[in-house]
């Protein structure tokens, strides 16, 4: 089942999943997909658009949004700044430094063929991959950094290119130490020189040099002096910002995030995981690979705020393990049972991939085309109100026209995390009253409102002056009462 010839093909494997899924992935995942990144970028390049309270406070790294901003540049500067390109290329972007890390993992698995299946054929890898996520990022980043360790009996010679490549992930996401520190403690157990001597020659001038770096792109880019990695600790970890955005158990993880994202690959990930820990005098490297995901769970589940993305970074690393054991396994059965369980995980997860990807959750980005058209037609006298959760939709680097946005924030209360008194609040606490409030009587109305058809029994009044232009799909399953099945944009009436 092993083979090692070939290996022109992979990289063309890998590119072409990476740059099909820029136009198979169509759905709308995360806001910080677009507002932590492209429309950061857009600001930047444009002179317009909106910087969330992540950016005010600089709680965010400005090294991620530097590659769109250059990518944004470079098309305005040769007229070529159309929505589709502004759209496509900076995921065309990640999707190649996503594939090169796919490369780089098959090197590091020793180029053996489950591999390619395993990392092909995870949904969440497909699902995520080119994604303008600062997580897309992080995984990536990760996963050439592990193919470059110096593991001990797959490497000649330790070198240690890696730290670089370490130091500037978990400076750009701070978070990113929290899976490195155990793989760090370990090369200080397995270098051939002094762990004293590596601290002081490479580690800290490594770490000081990239610091200084991101805290002068930082500074130049927030207008004053500032520590992204600081405020960042600062705002999470001491103020505890992230739970005005949700809190869940300590063992969501463990029962429902981690299962989600590897998907089928989860059973053999889990008998790989019990052979590493039968034969663990065998499997020292992928020992100290699991503990580092027994590790960043452990210390992911003590931390309030949770999201799927978080575990992203541990993908690699879980595949590595199990394609290590379905290679050995291989070797031991007949091909038919190869074929059998080939097909289980291959169904398995084109399903989640296709539905997710294709189908839950895609009118957000459905209708920003309609909303650039309107835009497009009338900027001056075009006003739009997005009456819907915070972030719902991306902004001006799908629309690219310098129009008129209104939609409700959800800043948290720094005063007081555990208060919630933002405006998507208090907006579904009582809409009309919002909406008198904001938009009395006789005052000027904006000239579209864009919502979930959720929302539209609560808001007859306002709606009783519009006009309903286009109606689109959005999900067959809400992710709560505020969302809907579908968005509508309601035009004013003269």
């Amino acid at each position: 089942m092993e083979f090692k010839t070939n290996w022109f093909m992979v990289p063309l494997i890998f590119f072409a999943l990476r740059i099909a899924s820029v136009f198979l992935v169509q759905t709308f995942y995360e806001a910080d997909e677009y507002w932590q990144s492209l429309e950061v970028a857009h600001k930047f390049t444009f002179g317009y658009g909106y910087l969330t309270w992540e950016w005010e406070k600089g709680i965010r790294s400005y090294v991620y949004p530097i590659f769109f901003t250059i990518l944004y540049k470079i098309l305005a500067i040769i007229k070529l700044d159309i929505p589709t390109l502004l759209v496509l290329l900076p995921r065309v972007l990640q999707a190649s430094l996503s594939a090169y890390s796919d490369i780089c993992f098959y090197e590091w698995t020793g180029r053996r063929k489950w591999a390619i299946f395993c990392l092909a054929t995870s949904w969440f890898s497909f699902y995520m991959g080119s994604r303008t996520l600062i997580n897309s990022f992080e995984t990536a980043i990760s996963t050439i950094a592990l193919s470059l360790f110096p593991w001990p009996g797959m490497v000649k010679e330790e070198k240690l290119n890696f730290l670089w490549l370490v130091g500037f992930i978990c400076i750009v996401r701070p978070t990113s130490a929290i899976m490195w520190l155990p793989l760090c403690l370990y090369h200080l157990l397995i270098t051939k020189h002094s762990w004293s001597f590596l601290i002081l020659t490479k580690y800290l001038p490594i770490g000081i040099l990239l610091l200084i770096a991101s805290t002068l792109i930082d500074s130049l880019a927030h207008g004053s002096f500032i520590i992204t990695f600081y405020e960042f600790f600062k705002f999470n970890i001491i103020k505890n910002v992230a739970i005005s955005y949700g809190t869940l158990p300590w063992y969501w993880y463990m029962s429902f995030g981690l299962p989600a994202i590897l998907g089928v690959h989860l059973m053999p990930f889990i008998i790989a995981s019990l052979m590493v820990l039968k034969n663990r005098k065998v499997h020292q490297n992928e020992l100290i690979l699991l503990g580092t995901v027994v590790f960043s769970i452990g210390v992911f589940s003590y931390l309030p705020h949770k999201e799927f993305r978080f575990l992203m970074p541990l993908l690699p690393i879980m595949l590595f393990i199990t394609s290590r054991y379905l290679a050995v396994w291989s070797r031991k059965v007949k091909t038919l049972h190869i074929l059998a369980v080939a097909l289980i995980l291959f169904i398995g997860n084109i399903v989640p991939a296709y539905y997710l990807g294709m189908i839950h959750q895609r009118g957000t980005l459905d209708i920003m085309p309609h909303l650039r058209e309107i835009a497009q037609k009338n900027p001056e006298n075009t006003s739009f109100l997005f009456l819907m959760p915070c972030h719902s939709t991306p902004m001006y680097s799908h629309l690219h026209v310098n129009v008129t946005t209104r939609f409700l924030t959800c800043n948290p209360n720094f005063e007081n995390v555990k208060v919630k008194e933002d405006e998507v609040t208090m907006f579904y606490k009582s809409p009309n009253k919002w909406l008198r409030k904001h938009y009395p009587p006789n005052g000027t109305l904006p000239s579209h409102i864009i919502t979930f058809n959720s929302l539209v029994p609560s808001i007859t009044d306002i709606l009783s002056r519009y006009k309903t232009v286009v109606d689109i799909f959005h999900t067959d399953v809400p992710l709560s009462s505020k969302f809907g099945t579908r968005i509508l944009v309601h035009e004013l009436q003269f």
